[in-house]
Protein backbone atom coordinates (compact mmCIF):
# COMPACT_ATOMS: atom_id res chain seq x y z
CA UNK A 1 0.00 0.00 0.00
CA UNK A 2 1.59 3.45 -1.45
CA UNK A 3 0.23 5.75 1.33
CA UNK A 4 1.49 8.78 3.11
CA UNK A 5 1.52 9.70 7.27
CA UNK A 6 -0.94 12.35 6.86
CA UNK A 7 -3.93 10.93 4.80
CA UNK A 8 -7.16 9.46 6.91
CA UNK A 9 -7.97 7.63 4.06
CA UNK A 10 -5.29 5.64 4.36
CA UNK A 11 -5.31 5.19 8.09
CA UNK A 12 -9.09 4.12 7.15
CA UNK A 13 -7.39 1.68 4.62
CA UNK A 14 -4.77 0.22 6.96
CA UNK A 15 -7.33 -0.58 10.12
CA UNK A 16 -9.74 -2.25 7.21
CA UNK A 17 -6.81 -4.03 6.15
CA UNK A 18 -5.68 -5.09 10.26
CA UNK A 19 -9.03 -6.07 11.42
CA UNK A 20 -9.66 -8.63 8.57
CA UNK A 21 -6.09 -10.10 9.21
CA UNK A 22 -4.88 -8.79 5.68
CA UNK A 23 -0.65 -8.47 5.19
CA UNK A 24 0.35 -5.66 3.51
CA UNK A 25 3.21 -3.55 3.09
CA UNK A 26 3.43 0.35 3.07
CA UNK A 27 5.53 2.48 1.33
CA UNK A 28 5.17 6.10 2.64
CA UNK A 29 5.17 8.25 -0.91
CA UNK A 30 6.41 11.50 1.19
CA UNK A 31 9.80 9.59 1.99
CA UNK A 32 10.22 7.88 -1.08
CA UNK A 33 10.49 10.01 -3.78
CA UNK A 34 10.64 6.84 -6.39
CA UNK A 35 7.33 5.59 -4.96
CA UNK A 36 5.63 9.20 -5.37
CA UNK A 37 6.67 8.89 -9.40
CA UNK A 38 5.16 5.44 -9.55
CA UNK A 39 1.86 6.40 -7.92
CA UNK A 40 1.87 9.76 -10.67
CA UNK A 41 2.55 7.02 -13.34
CA UNK A 42 -0.49 4.71 -12.07
CA UNK A 43 -2.44 7.13 -11.61
CA UNK A 44 -2.72 9.32 -14.28
CA UNK A 45 -0.83 12.43 -13.20
CA UNK A 46 -2.94 12.38 -9.67
CA UNK A 47 -0.98 11.76 -6.46
CA UNK A 48 -3.72 8.99 -5.11
CA UNK A 49 -3.21 7.47 -1.92
CA UNK A 50 -3.94 4.96 -0.58
CA UNK A 51 -3.05 3.26 -3.66
CA UNK A 52 -2.40 -0.13 -3.00
CA UNK A 53 -0.78 -2.41 -5.70
CA UNK A 54 -1.64 -6.52 -6.15
CA UNK A 55 0.38 -8.37 -7.79
CA UNK A 56 1.45 -6.50 -11.04
CA UNK A 57 -2.23 -4.19 -11.09
CA UNK A 58 -2.53 -0.63 -8.82
CA UNK A 59 -5.88 0.82 -7.69
CA UNK A 60 -6.34 3.79 -5.87
CA UNK A 61 -9.04 3.66 -3.06
CA UNK A 62 -9.47 7.82 -2.37
CA UNK A 63 -11.67 8.34 -1.37
CA UNK A 64 -11.86 5.41 1.42
CA UNK A 65 -14.83 3.13 0.02
CA UNK A 66 -14.58 -0.11 2.28
CA UNK A 67 -16.85 -1.74 -1.00
CA UNK A 68 -14.52 -1.41 -3.13
CA UNK A 69 -11.39 -2.42 -1.22
CA UNK A 70 -13.52 -5.93 -0.02
CA UNK A 71 -14.34 -6.03 -3.83
CA UNK A 72 -11.05 -5.32 -5.34
CA UNK A 73 -9.29 -7.74 -2.60
CA UNK A 74 -11.82 -10.06 -2.74
CA UNK A 75 -11.83 -9.91 1.42
CA UNK A 76 -14.80 -10.12 3.08
CA UNK A 77 -16.62 -6.75 3.69
CA UNK A 78 -17.57 -7.45 7.44
CA UNK A 79 -15.33 -8.35 10.57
Amino acid sequence: MYSTSWCGDCRRAKQFLKERGVAFKEINIDEDPEAEELIFAVNDGLRKVPTIKVGERFFACSPFDPYQLSSELNIPLNK
